[in-house]
């Protein structure tokens, strides 16, 4: 019998209402893992190219990774992928919570859907049992009443809930799906693909559990990582203060992204800082299923801004994207904003970068009153940036200008606005800044899924000097520190080998902060947790090779699709000096040392000059079907 996973894969076309389950093999698994690989080998088979992101033709992929679903500690993630709305290319966003290890419970490993239904519908999974549901009462619903509607008509309040928002209804290109509230697939836009299909949510209940293939083992590994995420200085950091402990680094290292990116310092950085969220607002902290590290922040705030804990807290990204971006320092307000992100459900970094360059040329007057409905767009006007996310949700008014991201509102607006772009491949850039540490300029760069602060691991964890980047970095041949604003080779090295790194995290359901060089676990327990799961005898090898295959493949679909080097390029105010702080007037990225640094990264990733994957390096890798793509 398999061990981990089910070897099962549930196919849903909504337009002929057919559902069908299939077997791949122990193999495919081996090969591909789970989440994103599952969701590539579907996406590259079975989708023509050029397929219309809002069409039926696009296929819409929920793979949890290979351990998630086992009490294995740090593995809860599932993988969304589709082609993006936003960006044309390879959408791909991951979320924890508790909904992933649900549906492994209930004997799937991904769900592949196709076509697009005639009104609305959500599925329910029970156990085994699959079944195509009308949803037109809750077609429109925010997500917290959806959520309740739907727990209410299946008669069970013990349903995990994946869904999305009015704003993936309504086909907003940064939407959101989200599970029980408060873990969020955010990224390129998939919840307006979901929106696409007219699917509303994905409710799932299992009684049964994932089989591994050495329980007791299994067991006193999770007990070792537990006991150290709790005295682990990384993991440690991450239970006390979650994410929003950024807020302070960052802008002590003047890369705290302000005002759209025009500073790397804000004045008003405490008031929206991890601290004085802990100080007062902050009511508990939570995490994910099977998880001891516990980084989520749940918050609650009374009076002039009402946020409901059952949606959580805000993370670094909402703290920095809403507050900070849009030069908004007022704490209560931004908690509120992210709470409204996630009723409506809308990606918070697409929502405040959209914002903030709207509220740039504004400013700069190439916005108007009467183009903005009235609205004054100005940098830490708080008393229009809820009504923005409403209008935004809803396509209304000067929303209807948002609803589809900062590139296109550039194109609508003209004037030279493009220059205050702060994006890749369509998407908005995350809230750490390449000037200060150059591998996330290279991240931005490379990820297949448009800039992305997860595609590879960070530069501070591998700069000289630091115990814990020297403990993930020699076994992967990493034997020297790189500084943080390095462009050498090798930094260039660094980013590719983490970057396939990420990529076999992602395939395992594996959380980075659960990990090594980000936290705890190193790879040699990672290891003795796949094989205690699985019952393989495998490598870091092999799961680097697993990393780099996805890595390739996700890259030849961009290739199919039309992208190519030209798209692998940065905002050009990252070539220019910060303005403000300890780095004011230095550390712009070199154009030519940049453009020399993507050259290597193709030939060590076996790409041509034009970054596509060169055929030799697709038989390497196993992957002889794709050599014709």
């Amino acid at each position: 019998m398999p061990y981990g996973f089910n070897n099962r894969i549930l196919h849903v076309d909504l337009t002929g209402k057919n559902i069908s389950v299939e077997e791949p093999g122990e193999n495919f698994y081996r090969t591909y893992g789970g989440g994103p690989g599952i969701a590539l080998y579907y996406m590259l088979k079975d989708m023509p190219p050029g397929v219309d992101p809002l069409g039926p033709e696009n296929l819409l992929v929920f793979a949890p990774g290979l351990l998630t679903g086992t009490v294995a500690p740090c593995v809860p993630r599932y993988t969304v992928c589709a082609r993006s709305p936003l960006t044309g290319a390879f959408g791909k966003s991951e979320a924890g919570g508790w909904w992933g290890p649900e549906l492994k419970a209930a004997g799937y490993d991904a769900i592949v859907i196709k076509g697009q239904a005639e009104a609305p519908v959500y599925l329910w999974i029970d156990d085994g049992k699959v079944e195509i549901r009308d949803a037109g009462k809750i077609w429109g619903l925010e997500t917290g009443t959806a959520a309740a509607a739907i727990k209410e008509e299946l008669g069970d309040e013990r349903v995990r809930i994946a869904q999305i928002g009015p704003a993936g209804e309504n086909l907003v290109r940064y939407a959101a799906i989200l599970n029980e509230l408060g873990h969020f697939n955010g990224r390129n836009g998939l919840g307006a693909v979901m929106g696409s299909k007219k699917l509303k949510a994905i409710a799932v209940r299992a009684t049964g559990r994932v089989e591994v293939c050495d329980p007791q083992r299994l067991k006193e590994l999770s007990r070792w990582v537990s006991a150290e995420a709790k005295v682990h200085p990384l993991s440690k950091a991450l239970h006390d203060m979650g994410t929003p402990g950024g807020v302070e680094g960052n802008n002590a290292a003047g890369a705290l992204p302000t005002r759209n990116w025009t500073n790397g310092t804000f004045e008003g950085y405490e008031e929206i800082s991890g601290t004085r969220l802990n100080q007062e607002i902050l009511v508990k902290r939570g995490g994910c299923f099977s998880c001891p590290v516990r980084c989520k922040r749940v918050v609650r705030v009374s009076g002039e801004y009402d946020v409901d804990p059952r949606y959580g807290g805000p993370e670094y990204e909402a703290l920095a994207s809403l507050g900070s971006s849009c030069g908004i320092s007022d704490l209560r307000l931004v908690a509120k904003a992210n709470e409204v992100c996630n009723r409506y459900g809308l990606d918070v970094i697409s929502a405040g970068l959209t914002i903030a360059f709207a509220m740039e040329c504004f400013e700069n007057g190439l916005l108007t009153l009467e183009d903005t409905g009235g609205l004054e767009l100005r940098f830490g006007n708080k008393g229009i940036f809820l009504e923005l996310l409403r209008l935004i949700a809803y396509r209304e008014g000067f929303g209807e200008w948002l609803a589809d991201g900062s590139v296109a509102l550039a194109k609508r607006i003209g004037k030279g606005s493009e220059r205050f772009l702060m994006h890749v491949k369509g998407q908005e850039l995350p809230m750490h800044d390449p000037r200060v540490k150059t591998g996330f300029g290279m991240q931005y760069a490379l990820a297949p899924q448009g800039a992305d602060h997860q595609y590879a691991q960070h530069d501070p964890f591998f700069v000289p000097g630091n115990p814990l980047g020297q403990k993930a970095g020699r076994p992967l041949g990493i034997l020297e520190g790189v500084p943080a604003t390095d462009l050498s080779w090798r930094k260039v090295r660094t980013i590719l080998y983490t970057s396939f790194l990420n990529f076999s995290y992602d395939s395992l359901g594996a959380c980075v902060f659960g990990f090594i060089a980000r936290s705890v676990t190193p790879y040699n327990i990672l290891l003795e947790i796949i094989e205690a799961v699985t019952g393989w005898e495998t490598s870091l090898w092999e799961l680097m090779k697993t990393g780099e295959r996805l890595n390739t493949m996700a890259r030849l679909f961009n290739c199919r699709e039309g992208f190519g080097r030209d798209d692998d390029r940065i905002p050009e105010r990252l070539f220019t000096p910060l303005k403000s702080g300890p780095n004011k007037g230095s550390l712009a990225i070199p154009p030519d040392d940049f453009r020399k640094a993507l050259d290597l990264y193709y030939a060590m990733a076996g790409w041509d000059e034009a970054g596509r994957p060169r055929q030799g390096k697709l038989l390497e890798l196993g992957l002889d079907w794709l050599a014709g793509v």
